[in-house]
């Protein structure tokens, strides 16, 4: 007898109730709403500013492009989410239609009070060229490439039902654009990418399944130390839910993963949106002109301090012009040489010209936004990779006011307006509403070769909370999927349930060729766009 009939002798939870014909019409409007409310937020800033279309194909190719980006949204929520409702349906805490809702809305919520971090981080793994040539037809090409890449995969893995990392696919169509510009530009393949900051986010991809496993093992073993009630590592019985507080800790573990995901996940599709409003509406997204009164003043006080920090004076000369050029090849390649330090020295305070000519963020001319926003970029970018480097023997007290600096260039350059938050929370809420069950019959039935606890079901929620909070507090990307999956795992195997290898090593091929995958994917996707956009 195989380990999915033996799970389904005990019963399988309903899967099949759906929303129901109020919900479905619900759920379309929902859909609608939000695609109206994008549109007319976009006119509604562009406007505000000034922006008259002198043609339609930039905005046509907007329009595109953040479809493009809410439907990678959407598919993460169908695709990552089904892990955090996989164990209150299968515990019988919650009705499978129920807690699709429930999560779509913790999802939802996750993404509104989001801090921002992750979207960033996640930008700046892209090609500094491409980044400050956004608006251009290889910025649409990049975006396209990548976004594509990666729904296609999520919707490959999902199809098969398997639990892959939609924050993995998505890093790897990074790369794959990233290695595939280089080449087309007569470099090497590795100099198309951050690799210190790829490892960052590989090293989290990669040790937060390890995490999931080991952690949640071991809170399962605690439990039975600590927890002696029997009920609580027993099968469900008949399809009646768990005693009371068993019930609200496997409904709070499922909100807090929800709320995580959406924390965490919604942001990747914040930060690519905001790349995209950038590069076609400048004037009304490349700078943050909402900042208070004081930023111009504090700015300049900070934009002093930093000339001081980097050995030079208010009154030293040099080309802004071959300083950005300067600034821009060392992001790029990673080598401190003895022009950098001086170089972006001369473009700090030409920044701080720049900004103090026109008196505000908020007035600075159209003509200009661009070139400012880059330059504030490009400022940023190279005191973050300075500070890791020792050749560029900067002082504690040094590193502070330069720190303080970056804080002054990223509030005005790196801002969510509350619209991108609102859309993106809409694709993703709505998007846990549909294509669930797949990955849900993974997770319930074909890890373990025995029926999901109550027990096993907290355990791996409520580590798979932390570790997403955890990550999401220090702005890196992890997977809600390797988490709950790898810590499902672990909770079968403290308890010596057994685990099914042939689902183990689908996850396992899946988890490994997602990466290459991906990168082969966006990379040929980005040289096809390249030539026709």
């Amino acid at each position: 007898m195989s380990a999915t009939l033996a799970i389904e002798e005990v019963q399988r939870p309903d899967l099949d109730k759906g929303l129901g014909l109020a919900g479905q019409v619900g759920f379309f409007a929902a859909i609608l709403a939000a695609l109206l409310y994008v549109a007319y937020s976009v006119y509604s800033d562009a406007t505000a500013v000034g922006v008259e279309p002198t043609t339609y194909l930039p905005f046509a190719l907007l329009f595109i492009a953040l479809l493009i980006a809410l439907g990678f949204e959407f598919v993460n929520g169908f695709h990552d989410t089904a892990n955090a409702v996989a164990t209150v349906i299968y515990t019988n805490a919650m009705p499978a239609n129920v807690a699709v809702v429930w999560s779509g809305f913790f999802n939802f919520l996750g993404v509104l009070l989001s801090t921002g971090a992750v979207a960033f981080g996640i930008v700046s793994l892209l090609p500094v060229e491409l980044i400050l040539q956004v608006g251009s037809n290889a910025g649409f090409a990049m975006v396209f490439a990548l976004l594509i890449a990666a729904i296609l995969w999520n919707l490959a893995t999902w199809w098969l039902g398997i639990p892959s990392s939609s924050s993995h696919t998505l890093i790897g169509s990074i790369i794959g654009v990233g290695v595939a510009n280089a080449m087309m530009h007569g470099k090497s393949g590795t100099a198309g990418v951050d690799w210190s900051k790829a490892t960052e986010i590989g090293q989290a991809l990669l040790f937060s399944p390890l995490i999931g496993f080991g952690v949640a093992a071991l809170l399962f073993l605690a439990m039975k130390l600590l927890i002696r009630n029997k009920a609580l590592y027993e099968e469900p019985k008949d399809g009646l839910p768990p005693p009371f507080w068993i019930r609200l800790l496997l409904i709070f573990t499922c909100t807090g993963v929800s709320f995580a995901h959406g924390s965490n996940d919604g942001q990747k599709g914040m930060g690519l949106i905001m790349l995209i409003l950038i590069g076609t509406v400048p004037t009304a997204y490349a700078l943050n002109r909402a900042v208070p009164a004081q930023y111009t003043q504090e700015f300049h006080a900070n934009s002093i301090a930093a000339v001081g920090a980097l050995g030079q004076t208010a009154a030293t000369g040099g080309d802004p012009a071959q300083a950005r050029k300067e600034v821009t090849r060392y992001i790029a390649d990673k080598n401190l040489s003895p022009a950098t330090v001086p170089a972006l020295g001369v473009l700090v305070r030409d920044v701080d010209h720049q900004v103090a000519e026109y008196g505000s963020l908020s007035k600075v001319p159209a003509a200009a936004v661009g070139n400012i926003r880059n330059d504030m970029y490009l400022a940023s970018e190279a005191i973050k990779r300075m500070g890791k480097e020792k050749s560029a023997n900067l002082s504690d007290e040094a590193g502070e006011t330069l720190t303080a600096y970056k804080g002054s260039l990223d509030a005005g350059t790196r801002f969510i307006p509350t619209w991108v938050k609102i859309a993106v929370a809409f694709a993703l809420g709505l998007g846990t509403m549909v294509g669930w069950k797949r990955i849900v019959v993974t997770v319930g039935e074909k890890i373990g070769k025995s029926h999901l606890t109550y027990a096993q079901g907290a355990s791996a929620e409520l580590v798979a909370m932390g570790t997403i909070f955890g990550a999401d507090h220090l702005g890196l990307p992890v997977s809600t999927t390797h988490v709950l999956s790898s810590g499902v795992a672990g909770t079968m195997a403290a308890n010596r349930s057994g685990l099914q290898m042939s689902t183990i090593r689908n996850l396992l091929m899946a988890w490994v060729l997602t990466l290459p995958v991906s990168i082969l994917l966006a990379g040929a996707l980005y040289m096809f766009f390249s030539q026709i956009v």
